[in-house]
């Protein structure tokens, strides 16, 4: 029987996804929890799991195409029933328990976000099978006495280079990355792991004159053939910045999407103060340095942004109102006796700010451990919507692109946010003589709703000392 699967809410209430790309093909045997699509929501990039086992029988919409939550992306032809077309996954059906709530399967899986988590006796998720009857650009025969959902709508896979009608190998950023830049892909030969197209070979081919992309795509609508790179344009030997298009333009959608209309919302809603704290952090960095050295350290990623994590949550012991959130519908201040601590990282998608859990009760080993794992995770594109929610305090390190301060915007639901500028060396006094030291500015904005300007300036004063001095840590 054909049952079809309804875009879940991956996360928060969202109410819409972009599919980046499909793993299977019309056609294909999967199994229960093997993924079938690298989907966008606004948060981050989520890898959408199988809630059944059979044949995938139609996949309702192409790469590129934002879905809404609830409706169909993908039928199943399931095996050993029969009687048309089930309920879509996510109405009540057969597995739902007598009291709405979820029943377990025969075989210990419970229904998950996305479908149903591995059998209890594994625990892992079953490997995919192996492709039947080539690329599936073809959707299979309806079995008899089975009407389809709606009507049947074309499929159309990309084409490729080796004849097998799969898309070119390759990661979401450097696909958008191909088609700003006007490159078909399909010529390319990736130069990566297991022939990877990387972002470098995209680059590559782009400056040396590429195939044009296909026929439709922005880049070229409404544009004729563009300028070979490094040529003047047709019309009166204009040149264009390193031989591209002169304009080419960008949806807003995903992650930016979310971003924009979060920062607007903060910067219109919450009443923004910033102030700025130069810290001589010599015995810091030098402090720094010891710790990288330690066996205890050795293969943990101890950073400047690492020790200023542990400076803030202990500077919030004695100001927790920068820890605050304000509650506009009932009009009251909630202090949290936790901090969920942001770090702000920039991705090929956009700034994305997930947050380490309970931050406070992390020695710095542990703290150090998590920070890195967090900013992997989310400039790898791999980052769970839950890591993206909760946080109440963030950090973004400004130092790291040679900036020295600048009036961050909070991220919303929050009561402050601390930018980190660069390290520099820099005439400063120090013991009654002027010496080159290791100089940061602190740049801290708070939402004077829930922070009066006292309460900030001392929190700002405490993070600066403990960086400054950092044997301060001693007597908290």
């Amino acid at each position: 029987m054909l049952k079809v699967f309804n875009l879940p809410d991956l996360g928060e209430g969202l109410t819409e996804s972009e599919i980046l790309t499909w793993k299977v093909a019309e056609g294909d045997q999967v199994t229960v929890n093997q993924v079938l699509a690298d989907v966008e929501t606004a948060k981050a990039v989520v890898e959408l799991s199988s809630p059944f086992e059979g044949a995938i029988a139609r996949l309702h919409a192409e790469p590129g195409t934002v879905v809404e939550v609830g409706a169909p992306i993908i039928s199943f032809e399931l095996p050993g029933e029969s009687g048309g077309e089930s309920p879509p996954a996510g109405e009540a059906s057969a597995q739902d328990g007598p009291d709405g709530g979820t029943q377990a399967l025969p075989d210990g899986r419970v229904p998950t976000l996305v479908g149903y988590g591995a059998a209890a006796d594994t625990g892992k998720r079953p490997a995919r099978r192996a492709k039947a009857g080539g690329a599936g650009t073809q959707a299979p025969p309806q079995p008899q006495g089975t009407a389809p959902s709606q009507p049947a709508l074309p499929v159309s896979t990309p084409p490729s280079t080796d004849g097998t009608g799969e898309r070119p190998r390759s990661t979401p950023p450097v696909r958008k990355l191909a088609k700003d830049l006007g490159v078909d892909m399909t010529a390319l030969t990736g130069t990566g792991r297991d022939g990877l197209i990387t972002r470098e070979d995209v680059q590559r081919a782009a400056a040396g004159g590429a195939s044009p992309a296909a026929p439709g795509s922005p880049s070229q609508a409404g544009a004729g053939t563009s300028p070979a790179a490094g040529q003047g344009s047709s019309s009166g030997g204009v040149r264009t910045l390193c031989g591209r298009e002169r304009e080419v333009r960008t949806a807003v959608q995903g992650v930016r999407k979310h971003t924009a209309a979060a920062m607007v919302s903060s910067a219109f809603t919450a009443p923004h103060v910033t102030e700025f704290l130069t810290v001589d952090v010599t015995e810091t960095m030098e402090l720094l340095e010891r710790i990288r050295r330690h066996r205890e350290f050795r293969d943990v990623r101890v950073t400047v942004l690492t020790l200023a994590a542990k400076a803030v949550c202990l500077a919030m012991e004695r100001t927790p109102e920068i820890n605050a959130r304000w509650d506009e519908q009932a009009q009251e201040i909630v202090g949290q006796h936790f901090v969920n601590l942001g770090i702000a990282a920039a991705t090929p998608r956009g700034l994305m700010v997930p947050n380490v859990k309970d931050a406070q009760a992390m020695d710095l080993k542990e703290l150090a451990g998590e920070l890195a794992e967090l900013t992997e995770t989310a400039r790898a594109g791999r980052t769970a919507p839950a890591a993206m929610s909760g946080g109440t305090f963030t950090i973004t390190n400004v130092g790291v692109f040679g900036v020295d301060a600048g009036t961050p915007i909070l991220n919303p639901g929050e009561a402050g946010i601390l930018a980190l500028g660069q390290v520099r060396r820099q005439p400063w006094e120090h013991q009654g003589q002027i010496a080159l030291r290791q100089m940061m500015t602190l740049s801290l904005s708070f939402d004077h709703r829930l922070v009066d300007g006292e309460q900030g300036s001392r929190f700002l004063a405490d993070v600066g000392q403990l960086l400054s001095d950092p044997a301060m840590a001693m007597l908290r």
